[in-house]
């Protein structure tokens, strides 16, 4: 098994204490020139409960793990993994209004399958 640092254990313990399958929750750990950069792994169902409302949940385990980071004097960031299918869905429904118009064009975001914090911006987080 591949050896855990602390930045990744701290992850994957916040995140499995927030969803409903932590048996799903796995972390990918990259070093790149910008830094670390941690994939995030969950259940398409518990995908709601990392992200949150907004953006709030995705935002503030960004903020810890950045915290986390420095004590390492390290750059650390996180992506969420989004399945391509999942994502197709959600564009989808996004994409139609309430009101049943026409759908919108589906923007793209950041690479594929991943949430970045690209993405999360355009939301205004």
């Amino acid at each position: 098994m591949a050896e855990m640092y602390k930045d990744q254990q701290f992850l994957e313990f916040v995140v499995k204490s927030l969803v409903n399958h932590p048996e799903d929750v796995k972390t990918d750990r990259e070093i790149d020139d910008r830094g670390v950069k941690i994939t995030l792994h969950v259940n398409p169902e518990d995908m709601g409960y990392i992200i949150g409302r907004q953006g709030q949940t995705a935002r503030a385990l960004r903020i810890l793990l950045k915290i986390v980071g420095a004590k390492d004097n390290a750059r650390v960031s996180m992506v969420i993994y989004e399945p391509e299918e999942l994502r197709r869905q959600h564009q989808e429904k996004k994409g139609t209004s309430e009101m049943g118009d026409a759908p919108r064009t589906p923007r793209v975001h950041g690479d594929s399958g991943l949430v970045s914090d690209e993405d999360l911006a355009d939301l205004g987080i």
